[in-house]
């Protein structure tokens, strides 16, 4: 079925509204536990704007332990909405969940630019609608498409500066100079890569710095939070744990597994028989880093579905796809019953069964990567024109 882009916003706004739909229930209790995770509307935009400085008027990164936890522009974005938006968590959300809503449409819009036969999946998906309003990260994600799609269009300056500015966003991105540090190995052109890492680097330090000099404490505390904190929701660290694998020096081994799983992208994206295209190669390492990290929020489906889209091969792949779909889904729906049965719902899910679907999810995660891997390593890689067209 091929779409125009006056469908693909149609559709957008309306999984938009289906995603406000199941939010807007908490607006009934200002978001308030246990009922929150009980009918799974959670979201992050009330809860902060209560919670931090930002939400009080002050700059976000003052205030001590109320500065938010987010790099540079993340928290600007947080600040400059409450600024122009209505008082008050509810309202807070509502006009913030009509940027994120915009948003998502420019990110269906652009994935329908890198591989049009595959937006519609995109915008319908389960999982997307479900975590549409769960944070902020749709500001950073539609960037770093932003930045994918121009680096395969040979616009490689603008890539480069729109990806230091999604770092700054959400920091997620950093891990995209990876493979494209290795198509430019494979290009053999060495001064084209340090002048395209220079460039996001450069970016993102000048983004960075009047943050850094003025409000130093508030600006370090997301990388000091993520450089120490222990195995959180989600993570394979904290799954280990709940089933008696206690293991010490967690922040370590995390970034020991971050570069052995660098690595055997590397050395995969390195081997291929043809050189992947950015947007074809970054679902790997976008894998690698959710597996490994500390933290596993239900929003990073949002980072990984347009990614897994880009990458599939043809319409064979769809299977793993949504193999990995479903098993984001039971995850999106265990861990609000679990955090409700922590906030005293009378039922929920068990601490052992919450952990057991996280390992499941994160095996799904690792087989999708490696059922494309191995797609892309039995044959020939094809082109964008020529892929045959998904079904809808």
């Amino acid at each position: 079925m091929r779409v125009n882009t006056r469908v693909i916003v149609l559709l957008a706004i309306l999984a938009s509204l289906f995603s406000f739909a199941k939010f807007s229930h908490c607006e009934k209790s200002t978001w308030a536990g246990p009922d929150q995770y009980i009918h799974a509307c959670y979201s992050d935009l009330p809860a902060l704007f209560s919670e931090r400085a930002f939400g009080k008027g002050q700059w976000p990164y003052s205030g001590g332990e109320e500065a938010v936890e987010y790099p540079a522009l993340q928290g600007f974005v947080m600040w400059a909405t409450a600024k122009v938006s209505p008082d008050g968590p509810v309202s807070y959300f509502n006009f913030s969940a009509i940027l994120l809503a915009l948003l998502f449409i420019a990110s269906a819009l652009i994935l329908y630019r890198i591989r049009p036969e595959s937006t519609l999946i995109y915008i319908l998906t389960p999982t997307g609608i479900a975590a549409m309003f769960i944070n902020w990260d749709l500001w950073a994600i539609v960037t770093m498409l932003l930045a994918i799609y121009w680096f395969d269009q040979n616009k490689e300056y603008a890539s480069a500066a729109i990806l230091g500015i999604s770092t700054a966003t959400k920091f997620f991105p950093i891990v995209l100079l990876v493979p494209i540090a290795i198509i430019y190995l494979r290009r053999h052109e060495v001064v084209k890569m340090l002048k395209y890492c220079a460039t996001t680097l450069g970016i993102f330090f000048l983004i960075n710095l009047p943050f850094a000099l003025t409000t130093p404490a508030g600006w370090w505390r997301f990388y000091d939070l993520n450089l120490h904190r222990e195995a959180d929701w989600g993570s394979i660290w904290y799954v280990l744990s709940v089933f008696g694998i206690n293991l010490t020096h967690i922040n370590y081994l995390s970034i020991l597994t971050l570069l052995i799983g660098i690595l055997i992208v590397a050395i995969f994206l390195l081997q291929s028989k043809e050189s992947l295209t950015l947007a074809q190669s970054a679902i790997f390492i976008f894998i690698v880093l959710m597996t490994v990290s500390k933290v596993y929020s239900p929003q990073y489906v949002l980072w990984l579905t347009p990614l897994a889209l880009i990458a599939l091969k043809d319409k064979r792949d769809l299977s793993w796809f949504w193999g990995w779909q479903i098993a984001e889904l039971i995850y999106h729906l265990a861990i609000w019953q679990h955090l409700a049965l922590l906030t005293g719902a009378h039922f929920g899910l068990p601490v052992k069964a919450y952990a057991l679907i996280a390992l499941i999810r994160i095996a799904a995660a690792i087989a999708l990567a490696v059922a494309l891997a191995r797609r892309y390593r039995s044959g020939g890689l094809l082109s964008f024109e020529r892929w045959p067209e998904l079904p809808v």
